[in-house]
């Protein structure tokens, strides 16, 4: 039995048959991360502009992992051909509380493989993590993309996600304590 790491008291249950497509030569199913998933994840990451280590992202996925208002999933591809599995993409999704506003679940972030695009991954990863949502019994989920990220734009849309605003984000960097 597989734990989902989504929430320490939700147990393993049997797949849902929409968290798996096949065509004639893959298959993908959508699964909690793994700690083991580190590597993958991070080349993923790498992939869409954010440098991060296997070891950077192992601490930070242990961390998340630990945490029942995170949760990580990842779509694992198997090659019918090749018999090998990968990891395709993977989404992050988090309760966010402010006071200013009910909790909603806010994503961390969401990467799919370049060659997997348009495949139904990443609606895939987005069904999962509603679901996964509902559970929180949070009413709204956000996602924030990059103005430069035409693409996703329209992605969310068809995915009934609306523009709600434009915004600026700053950062400071502060030396260690």
């Amino acid at each position: 039995m597989r734990r989902d790491h989504s929430s320490p008291t939700e147990s393993a249950r049997p797949r849902v048959a929409a968290e798996v497509r096949e065509d004639d030569h893959t298959r993908f199913e959508i699964r909690p991360a793994k700690v083991d998933d580190a590597g993958a994840l991070a080349r993923l990451s790498n992939q869409f502009g954010y440098a991060a280590s296997s070891r950077q992202v192992h601490r930070r996925l242990k961390q998340i992992l630990a945490d029942p208002t995170h949760a990580v999933f990842v779509a694992e591809i198997l090659c019918m051909q090749s018999g090998a599995p990968a990891l395709a993409g993977w989404v992050h999704v988090y309760v966010e509380r402010t006071l200013e506003s009910d909790p909603t679940v806010e994503f961390g972030g969401m990467i799919v493989e370049e060659n997997q695009r348009g495949c139904g991954v990443g609606t895939l990863l987005v069904k999962r993590a509603e679901r996964w949502a509902n559970k929180t019994r949070c009413l709204t989920m956000t996602v924030r993309s990059n103005v430069l990220r035409i693409g996703a734009h329209t992605f969310y849309r068809r995915l009934g996600y609306r523009l709600v605003k434009n915004q600026k984000v700053f950062r400071k960097n502060l030396k260690p304590a």
